[in-house]
């Protein structure tokens, strides 16, 4: 299959000239494994701990593994031999000046910051990975994006069978992934905690909601979602108050990492299914916020995301605090805007922020800070 460049690709050969380790997380099939074998294959060893025997060598004699291995060395699935953080550690403090010895990859935040917490801190530079960004699926393929998601190998097959791969990926994220995380006990409530996640999409999480329609606790429903929080499966999305200690008492908004499987947990599988839809909206809201999150991860930029909302019903989909200015997005998935859809960005502008109507018509100016701008504009 052809190989597609990735953004974070700079941001990876930085970061082996500033630290002696290079951890990134991602979900699995985000494309780690084959971007490092693609960036780094003529200097880099590479071992992945997907394969049984590797972990057996290691939990056997791990003195002689790291021997063997002992610089410029990817370790792949770091999460599944935990015990090798202790030993990248020695090797490391044996030679602190050395920059670029190891890279780590690993498709649980959990496990591998633990490991990090533990015994890199102070050693390691951490990013993630997540499935392609708009500006690295090949333009005939932007539409489909929408629905179908980014993971790199639906792209390269043009959506192919999409819906087999779905099915595939979630009952290997739930037989593997799930089990080795955390003690979910009934996956089958499990499931049906993603699938309703899916249908709320891009709304308020209300956790009593979840826990009443599954039978289930909400202590139960929050412990779920910190597990597909921890795989990138899910990620939830805070309030913006000035007072920050509202951030944290006020109930986030829940997005999902890839639309494809949104669409595969709620039965669309085609352009018209999509856009004639009830969903139609929430997918594509989505979208935007998660190809929002990928740019500024991919690019290193330490914005941060919110959505803001007041009791008196102003809201806004998303604001990407840059700490000295802000971009305020409300995201459309009509063709046709009004005048008044424009009135929450206005309501919350400053005089150093950008205003943007994401929406799938024609780019026009509004007004000196305001945009109305073409989804693929924006993400291009």
């Amino acid at each position: 299959m052809p190989y597609i460049n990735r953004i974070l690709e700079p941001v990876v050969l930085k970061f082996l000239r500033s630290f002696p380790v290079v951890g990134i997380t991602g979900p699995r099939q985000s494309g780690k494994s084959t971007m490092l074998q693609h960036l780094l294959a003529d200097r880099f060893e590479y071992i992945t701990f997907d394969d049984y025997r590797t972990t057996e060598l290691l939990s056997a004699d791990p003195e002689k593994f790291m021997r063997l291995h002992t610089d410029r060395v990817i370790f792949d699935e770091v999460q599944k031999a935990p015990q090798i953080f202790n030993y990248i550690k020695l090797a490391v403090d044996r030679d602190r000046k050395r920059y670029g010895k190891f890279v780590l990859t690993g498709s649980s935040q959990f496990s591998v910051m633990k490991g990090v917490a533990d015994t890199l801190a102070g050693r390691i530079g951490l990013l993630s990975l997540l499935p392609f960004q708009h500006c690295e699926i090949p333009k005939g393929l932007h539409g489909a994006s929408i629905y179908h998601g980014a993971y790199p190998e639906l792209v390269i097959r043009k959506y192919r069978d999409a819906e087999d791969w779905y099915a595939s990926y979630l009952e290997t994220y739930l037989n593997r992934d799930v089990r080795s995380l955390s003690n979910i006990g009934d996956l089958s409530d499990f499931r049906r905690c993603i699938q309703l996640l899916a249908i709320r999409t891009a709304q308020i999480l209300d956790m009593s909601s979840i826990a009443r329609d599954i039978g289930v606790t909400v202590r139960t429903v929050k412990k779920w979602i910190s597990v597909l929080e921890a795989s990138y499966v899910v990620f939830l999305l805070p309030p913006y108050y000035r007072n920050l200690g509202k951030r944290i008492v006020k109930a986030p908004k829940v997005y999902f990492y890839d639309t494809g499987l949104i669409s595969f947990l709620v039965g669309i599988a085609s352009k018209k299914e999509f856009e004639k839809g009830p969903m139609h909206g929430h997918v594509f809201e989505n979208y935007i916020v998660s190809e929002v999150l990928k740019r500024e991860l991919h690019r290193r930029t330490h914005a941060e995301l919110y959505y803001y909302r007041t009791s008196h019903g102003v809201e806004v989909d998303l604001i990407v605090d840059r700490k000295s200015s802000r971009d305020i997005i409300e995201v459309k998935s009509t063709e046709t805007i009004r005048p008044k859809m424009l009135r929450p960005i206005e309501q919350i502008l400053g005089k150093n922020d950008s205003g943007y109507l994401i929406y799938p018509g024609k780019s026009s100016k509004y007004s000196d800070l305001i945009s109305v701008t073409n989804y693929r504009e924006f993400l291009d």
